[in-house]
């Protein structure tokens, strides 16, 4: 199966973009290499700016270039833009729902190498918590283009989140369709539901092929919309299968899994076991290696799965 990092996915999605509309700026905080803007800036130099290593300035440039009734791209690594320009984003940017799309690659514990410092696990919760954010988690480049494209023609502020690790291309580019807040059902199943979101939508899909081996029918739903969720495919789920288990290459405070547990509890309480960082700092290592260690692999949903079910 091809690979490739969802940031890749973003920088050649932002072409795309520029080739339909004329008024798209990108900015970048002397990261474009890495967030993969360079891409946009070869093709399209007069419409990127790189404002250096000042993340919380580049929000509030964002914020300017907005009301001129322009559409922004603001992009650095996640820990920068969803941890040290918080306060910016929140109160520059969702305060008067300025229609700025920020496009945050090096998400989670795939960071890999670079370590606790840069391995963002805490930026879904940040982001869920402004009033307005739309806040999109892809899972593969096809996804990862389809959201940037879909996002462009959404009015408001958003917060699209993108991975350095190469990710399985499972969704097919010539049938997917991408659609803010609707839930992906991959998998239907009877015995238990698996939701997913970004990175880990591909090893859940994996532990579902195991577990039908082993006679465990998994439902697998894609959740690449964190807020608005959808909540319809989540009850759904619920009343049909019983018991949840949510992945996520986030920490398990505030992000997808506290998302699906609010559906739940409100409107179908069933138990939900929730696979991610459990409120502790990563550290460097190998990307996959790391994963594995963390939990974030299909091998331990398979045994979340099993032992969820008692057997």
């Amino acid at each position: 199966m091809e690979k490739k990092a969802t940031r890749e996915s973003y920088g050649e999605a932002l072409v795309m973009l520029a080739e339909k509309r004329n008024d798209l700026v990108v900015l970048d905080a002397d990261l474009a290499a890495a967030t993969k803007t360079g891409i946009f800036k070869k093709a399209y130099p007069d419409r990127f700016f790189d404002c250096g290593i000042a993340e919380a300035n580049m929000m509030g440039v964002a914020a300017g270039i907005a009301t001129t009734g322009r559409l922004v791209f603001a992009s650095t690594f996640a820990m920068f833009a969803a941890g040290r320009a918080y306060e910016i984003i929140r109160n520059s940017i969702g305060y008067p729902r300025l229609n700025v799309k920020i496009g945050a690659t090096h998400a989670g514990i795939s960071v890999g190498e670079d370590g606790a410092t840069h391995q963002c696990n805490e930026d879904i919760a940040l982001m869920c918590t402004i009033p307005g954010m739309t806040v999109i988690n892809p899972a593969d480049d096809t996804e990862a283009k389809a959201a940037v494209l879909a996002m462009a023609d959404y009015e408001g502020p958003c917060y699209l989140r993108f991975g350095r690790l190469a990710a399985p291309v499972f969704n097919d580019k010539d049938t997917y369709k991408f659609e803010v807040g609707k839930g992906i059902e991959l998998k239907n199943g009877d015995d238990i539901t698996i939701v997913a979101t970004g990175l880990m939508v591909s090893e859940a899909l994996s532990a579902a092929k195991v577990l039908e081996a082993q006679g465990i029918n998994a439902r697998v739903i894609n959740i690449h919309t964190i807020k608005p969720i959808d909540r319809n495919i989540i009850i759904k789920a619920a009343k049909e299968t019983g018991r949840i288990v949510t992945v996520e290459e986030h920490s398990v405070i505030g992000g997808l899994g506290s998302a699906v547990c609010d559906v739940v509890c409100e409107s179908c309480p069933v138990p939900v076991v929730k696979i991610g960082v459990n409120d502790v700092y990563g550290h460097s290592g190998p990307a996959v290696k790391l994963l594995e260690e963390f939990g974030l692999c299909a091998d331990n949903i398979v045994s979340v799965v099993k032992k969820t079910l008692g057997k």
